[in-house]
């Protein structure tokens, strides 16, 4: 026969299997013979599980100690003798192996082999092993009488749904594992022997089996222990007073599977089973179930198969529902791996406690990190955390923009004289400015955006397109823009402001209300905490009232204006050059110097003659000159300047007379230089075929693009420098 890798098993060998086709035993088949050690006859049987080239191409068949075995003796009709203990040591059936641990037994059996001379050899096999991740030792299949829930009508009915849409996986390529686990299922096994858990609701009569409980011992199936009484008093009282035995009743110790148990949890919570509950009839079914990949079939796929077992008669819902499913969408999420992209787990003991991040950074900070991080749904994401420390770039990241908020709705605070976005109403819109309207059409898409992205549960675009939009386009832009309105001053010192300034402060004051407010609302599913508290403070609702019970703001469809949002961003970027030309030049913070702009377009031209009071509150120009190219050459040429290019706008810096020439040539000639030997050092690795050829492709392409900015970035200052002579 064939060469058992584990040996101790072969005393409960019951036959031995070669493949049907093999030639080799084709005459065997049918005959019997001797299992050494043991004396036992046992059939040879052709099953075409058996790999005819692997070894001699006979396997001997132990299927009380095998799930192959088992098939293989199920099919042929095999007895099943068990000769270990649930303790790992050998029974009575093992013979003179009996009371041997399984280890020690495998070490005698080979000897005993060995010393009567069945014995051919023995060789090193590496084999597939289930392993305890608890006790940490080698998994031993026993057989033991267990209890059954057949599962293929079950399985049947969530197919059909599924065929009908129902329930609805996000992503959907989720719903094919989903099918896959309820296609071909086998009987699941739910019982469980653990100290904890729902009990199996089975009595066994033990007074017809001498008061023990044995494979043989009649049951009742009951809903609790008075009816399991009356129903083992119904058929067997009459024979147990024949007999002068009184009627004794015995629950099964056993438990449920805990996924069994857990399988009942969207309506037994409800208080089923009592179908006229009204917490069931209120609340299921429910429209989502969050979970993770690794539990479709254990939890999803269970609480489908019992739903559909209980909360459904021939096809239709109970109760009146429109069906019986317990969730109409099941969204995947992935794992938070930890700083290795490694599962967490505790066996491999790399599990990030979140508490400590929690009380370093705050709960939001951490909620908002892990949603940002998450690109596409059901995508796994890894967590940055510095063990050593405990502390997350990452988490501290979202704490940043934690305060950032704060620091914003303080501002707010200190700015609307103690009025709230209720008392300020909305801004008339002809008296928006049109850093207002670009602000507000902004706030209108993001709106839209953020509304479809949770209704498809894109929580990780969500998040990002809040961020930039409540960190750069609020807090970077439009507060700075609204900075100077907010505390304007008098055209003369000491005269009181002017009607048109006081009326541009409100207007300023509603915008910023109105932003800010509907940036709270839109926040909070990602940050309750932070968001709660700056929505009170801003809106100065009672203690009573919550946000989360606030309607999603109304879309302001008359706000959208894409043209604009698209010149504004225009502007802003034209901002940022002129930004940089004064930090290039040297410029002093607060020192005023005049700006140019040259663009042949005049939507574009249009936008910055509009928004030159914002260029000037923001870049301390002293003046704001909007040309047509053609008409600047004699101008640009007659003085010394600084210039940058941002598509199709040229940006001038007249700096003749503002700075010292002679430190800003230094300087540039300074970066000329730097850039130069940068240029030479990575053209010198390029043209090194050993680098070339021999690197990986993308640290190549790194040099590449590296030696591309440096040469852009000396051609930049070359120009520049030019500009100065």
């Amino acid at each position: 026969g064939g060469a058992p890798p584990r040996p101790e098993t072969l005393l409960g060998d019951t036959g031995v299997a070669v493949h049907p086709a093999d030639p080799r035993y084709a005459a065997l088949v049918g005959r019997t013979l001797t299992l050494p050690l043991v004396g036992r006859q046992i059939p040879i049987v052709a099953d075409e599980h058996v790999d005819p080239a692997f070894g001699t191409g006979c396997v001997k068949v132990t299927p009380a100690h095998d799930p192959n075995d088992f098939a293989i003796g199920a099919r042929h009709g095999l007895p099943l003798i068990t000769v270990m203990a649930k303790d790992g040591s050998m029974n009575a059936a093992a013979g003179r192996f009996a009371g041997l641990d399984r280890f020690e037994a495998r070490a005698a059996v080979v000897a005993a082999m060995e010393a009567e001379g069945f014995l051919v050899k023995v060789e090193p096999h590496r084999h597939s092993v289930p392993f305890s991740d608890r006790g940490k030792v080698p998994v031993e299949p026993l057989l033991s009488t267990q209890w059954f829930a057949r599962a293929e009508p079950l399985a049947a009915r969530c197919r059909a749904a599924l065929d009908q849409g129902e329930p609805r996986f996000v992503p959907q390529r989720w719903e094919k594992v989903y099918r896959d686990w309820l296609t071909g299922i086998r009987d699941w096994c739910i019982s469980r022997q653990l100290w904890w858990g729902h009990r199996i609701p089975a009595w066994f009569v033990v007074s017809e089996s001498g008061g023990v409980i044995t494979d043989a011992t009649p049951y009742v199936v009951a809903r609790d222990a008075e009816e399991a009484r009356a129903k083992a008093e119904a058929q067997f009282g009459a024979a147990s007073r024949a007999a002068g035995r009184a009627l004794q009743l015995e629950q099964d110790p056993d438990v449920l599977d805990t996924w069994f148990s857990s399988g009942l949890w969207p309506f037994s919570t409800l208080g089923w089973p009592d179908a006229n509950a009204a917490d069931l009839a209120t609340w299921y079914p429910t429209s989502v179930l969050v979970t993770g990949f690794d539990i479709i079939f254990f939890w999803v796929a269970r609480m489908t198969m019992l739903a559909g077992a209980f909360l459904q008669e021939d096809g239709v819902p109970v109760g009146g529902r429109t069906s019986w499913m317990p969730f109409a969408d099941v969204m995947i999420h992935g794992l938070v791996r930890d700083e290795n992209n490694r599962k967490m787990s505790k066996s491999a003991g790399n599990g990030i406690d979140p508490l400590p991040l929690i009380e370093r950074y705050g709960a939001d900070a951490l909620r908002f990190a892990l949603v940002r991080e998450v690109a596409g749904a059901g995508q796994d994401i890894r967590l940055d955390y510095d063990r050593a420390s405990g502390s997350s770039a990452t988490v501290e990241g979202a704490r940043n923009f934690a305060n950032k908020l704060w620091n914003a709705t303080r501002f707010a605070l200190m700015n609307l004289a103690g009025e709230t976005p209720a008392t300020l109403g909305d801004p008339d819109p002809a008296a928006l400015t049109l850093a207002d309207r670009w602000i507000l059409s902004r706030l209108a898409r993001v709106n839209g955006e953020t509304a479809e992205r949770y209704g498809s549960y894109a929580l990780g675009e969500a998040a990002k397109g809040l961020y930039e939009f409540a960190w750069n386009e609020v807090c970077d832009w439009t507060i700075e823009l609204l900075k100077r309105r907010l505390n304007p001053r008098p055209a003369v010192e000491g005269e009181p402001l002017s009607a048109e300034a006081l009326a541009d402060q409100r207007v300023a004051r509603q915008v910023l209300a109105k932003v800010l407010n509907e940036l709270l609302v839109l926040l909070h599913p990602l940050m309750p905490h932070l968001s709660e508290e700056l929505w009170h403070g801003l809106t100065g609702a009672p203690e009573g009232t919550f946000l989360a019970l606030q309607p999603w703001p109304a879309l302001d469809e008359a706000a959208l204006d894409q043209a604009l949002e698209v010149q504004f961003a225009e502007l802003i970027e034209a901002i940022r050059v002129v930004r940089n030309l004064r930090a290039v030049a040297g410029l002093k913070p607060a020192q005023p110097a005049p700006v140019v702009f040259l663009t042949g377009r005049p939507e574009l031209a249009a936008v910055l003659r509009a928004g030159s009071g914002d260029i000037t509150a923001l870049t301390r120009a002293a003046s704001v000159d909007v040309r047509e190219p053609a008409g600047s050459g004699d101008a640009a040429g007659s003085e010394r300047t600084l210039a940058a290019v941002s598509g199709e706008l040229q940006v001038l810096l007249p700096i003749e007379g503002l700075v010292d020439l002679d430190a800003l040539r230094g300087r540039l000639e300074k970066d000329i230089a730097k850039a130069d030997k940068e240029i030479k050092g990575l053209a010198g690795r390029l043209a090194n075929p050993n680098f070339a050829g021999k690197a990986p492709p993308e640290v190549v392409a790194e040099c590449q693009a590296n030696l591309a900015e440096a040469e852009a970035q000396a051609a930049l200052a070359r120009g520049r420098l030019a500009g100065l002579d």
